[in-house]
């Protein structure tokens, strides 16, 4: 780790480097790395399908109706009357924040298959590119792997580069749950990987959860993958700024208040996945005890303290990943502020030893890994703290020597 220099000489040309960083990217892909926005008139025809349904004579719900009004909704219902909704409206309910996870678990199983079909098709259509034909046969495999058996699909929506989060565990009977944020490129095809499986968000979780239940097997936890949110495509300047952080913020936080029972939450923020979570933390729900983010490029705050949450905020990054190198500053809304790192900045510094990289911290045996999984089942005792003396561990109440 480097300490950050908060000179006004060298702040000047960060900023000056950021800036013309932002030019060149300007110069080379034009605007069109900001994200083009893809139509959703299948989204829109389904939204308008479910506002014109009715139930045992009652108008159904705003799909954006809060999490608490949409369970008092479902509690109202019997489990026919839920299914016979999922099964009309799969692509809506499965995304409802407050509807039961089972049965979104059911409708999103129903809304894949559909998808995968409308992708088949898409591979014999001729009037497609190669490329386009290519891309739909990637999308319906993508789809048919996610309905393997046993997985549990918590969200899934395939319009533009697709959104999806899926949960390993019991998030019903969870007294832990873990949330991993992923960062750039973050998309359908991108939610797992069969090469370097533990740097795609599905691969995270998995492996995360296989820790934690190895640190604490008397636990019950869960973890869920959360590529619910529109990423950045790219190291372009969608990247650079904040404007897809503030919308997969209050996604984020949106899911957290909607998780069932009372759980206590932990969100485990990587590379933009961190700005996401810097942006959320101020609004976040009380049951989020703790942030800890790995790579992380800054979470638009200058310290700590003014992310305005009472959750532990934690944060590693290997000696290796190139993130050091990005100027840690926010200016004229390019760049995402301190580093994370920095001793200065307040959070809890935690070694990230054997990451290996930039992707490499949701590895087994590294203990970069040991430490998120300690720190998602609250054995703060274990965690390895990136200085000798311990500090990150200090003034933790109720945490446990394993």
């Amino acid at each position: 780790m480097t300490s950050f220099d908060s000179s006004p000489t060298l702040t000047a040309w960060r900023a000056l480097l950021a800036v013309a960083v932002v030019f060149v990217m300007l110069a080379t892909t034009g605007w069109s790395a900001v994200r083009d926005r893809h139509t959703e008139g299948e989204r829109e025809l389904a939204l308008a399908s479910w506002a014109r349904d009715r139930t045992v004579g009652r108008a159904l719900p705003e799909a954006g109706a809060p999490a608490y009004r949409m369970a008092h909704f479902f509690a109202t219902l019997t489990s026919g009357q839920r299914l016979a909704l999922a099964d009309r409206h799969p692509s809506i309910v499965g995304n409802l924040n407050g509807a039961p996870v089972a049965l979104r678990y059911h409708a999103n199983r129903l809304a894949l298959k559909r998808a995968a079909a409308v992708e088949q098709r898409r591979t014999y259509d001729e009037g497609l590119t190669a490329l386009g034909r290519d891309e739909a046969a990637r999308r319906m495999h993508r789809f048919r792997s996610m309905l393997a058996k046993d997985r549990q699909i918590l969200a899934f929506d395939p319009s533009g580069r697709g959104r999806a989060a899926e949960v390993f565990g019991d998030l019903d009977r969870a007294s832990r749950v873990s949330v991993v944020v992923p960062g750039v490129d973050t998309e359908l095809l991108t939610l797992e990987r069969t090469r370097r499986v533990n740097s795609a968000p599905v691969g995270m979780a998995k492996s995360l959860y296989g820790a934690e239940r190895a640190a604490s097997p008397g636990t019950r936890t869960a973890v869920i993958a959360w590529a619910d949110y529109t990423a950045p495509a790219g190291l372009g300047v969608d990247a650079m700024l904040g404007g897809l952080a503030s919308e997969g913020a209050v996604r984020l936080n949106a899911l957290v208040g909607a998780l069932p029972g009372t759980s206590a939450v932990s969100l485990f923020c990587h590379s933009y996945g961190s700005v996401v979570c810097g942006v959320a933390a101020g609004e976040a729900p009380h049951r989020v005890a703790d942030i800890a983010v790995a790579g992380s490029p800054g979470m638009r705050a200058e310290s700590a303290a003014r992310l305005d949450t009472d959750a532990r905020i934690w944060a590693m990054r290997d000696r290796d990943d190139w993130i050091e190198d990005v100027p840690h500053l926010e200016f004229g809304g390019i760049g995402h502020g301190a580093d994370p790192v920095d001793p200065a900045f307040g959070a809890r510094l935690v070694s990230a030893a054997g990451a290996s990289g930039h992707s490499g911290y949701f590895e087994p045996g590294t203990e970069s890994l040991g430490n998120l999984a300690a720190i998602g089942v609250g054995a703060y005792g274990s965690v390895r703290c990136a200085t000798a003396d311990g500090a990150c561990r200090s003034g933790i109440s109720g945490g446990r020597e394993t």
